[in-house]
């Protein structure tokens, strides 16, 4: 796999999951230059399929602590007016709320102030890296807040389950999906019926069908033995990179 848009490795260290940003326990966080081009390949997926190219609703129904929501709502504000996440695990969907509340400055303050008093408690080299971090985070989002106002949500729900996704999320409202769905020994699909034999990939994204926008891009990341088929939706792309594979679908 090329990379079409960030062609070259940056340094992203300041979105180091467990510096400013809090980390889920056993979930390794996703590659932020991964994450960057996968979200600017939907954005310009939807500019050409649609001729649209206004700030968009982002959601993601498997966010965990919404690490790479909210890393993307700091590098493409631009392109983002709402963040929505959901998670069936009530501890990472806390987590997710903390995240989301750092891309606001009060939020982000409150998390200066924490950093501030751990580092004051064990001055530590890994607090100070942090705390400088911080407040880097707090220019770049000041220099945005006004111009780019941006709405964030979370809430507790099954990806599977689309009667609580539509209670939570507004009919035709979403227009990017970018989800990072279980696999591995790390994350695993939870809230099936044990007799349930439809794919829990596909069950997905029939959840997905009524909250998504008339110009609308779904992209979803899986290992490589998962396989994204459903009736309802075109292949736009794929490709592979490492254990990963990556399909950017458009609703039929």
């Amino acid at each position: 796999m090329q990379y079409k848009y960030v062609k070259e490795q940056l340094d992203y260290s300041d979105f180091s999951s467990g510096r400013v940003f809090y980390s889920l326990s056993g979930h390794p966080a996703f590659p932020v230059r991964l994450a960057s081009e996968i979200f600017q390949r939907c954005v310009a997926n939807r500019k050409t399929i649609y001729n649209i190219s206004t700030p968009c609703t982002l959601y993601d129904p498997c966010c965990g602590a919404a690490y790479h929501l909210s890393v993307l709502a700091y590098l493409h504000r631009e392109h983002i007016q709402e963040v929505i996440g959901s998670d069936i695990d009530e501890k990472a969907v806390a987590l997710a709320s903390q995240n989301l509340g750092l891309l606001g400055v009060a939020g982000l303050d409150k998390r200066i102030s924490e950093i501030s008093k751990m580092l004051e408690l064990y001055n530590k080299d890994s607090h100070k890296d942090a705390l400088a971090s911080g407040y880097i985070l707090k220019n770049r989002i000041s220099a945005f807040a006004q111009e780019h106002p941006l709405i964030t949500r979370v809430f507790q729900a099954s990806a599977t389950d689309s009667k609580a996704i539509i209670k939570n999320v507004k009919a035709k409202s979403v227009d990017i999906v970018f989800t990072d769905i279980p696999y591995g020994q790390h994350s695993h699909w939870h809230g099936l019926n044990s007799s349930e034999l439809v794919d829990p990939l596909w069950l997905m994204l029939n959840a997905l069908i009524d909250i998504l926008s008339t110009s609308s891009i779904v992209a979803i990341v899986s290992d490589k033995q998962q396989k994204v088929s459903h009736k309802g939706f075109q292949r736009v792309e794929q490709f592979q990179i490492g254990k990963r594979r990556v399909v950017i679908l458009k609703p039929i």
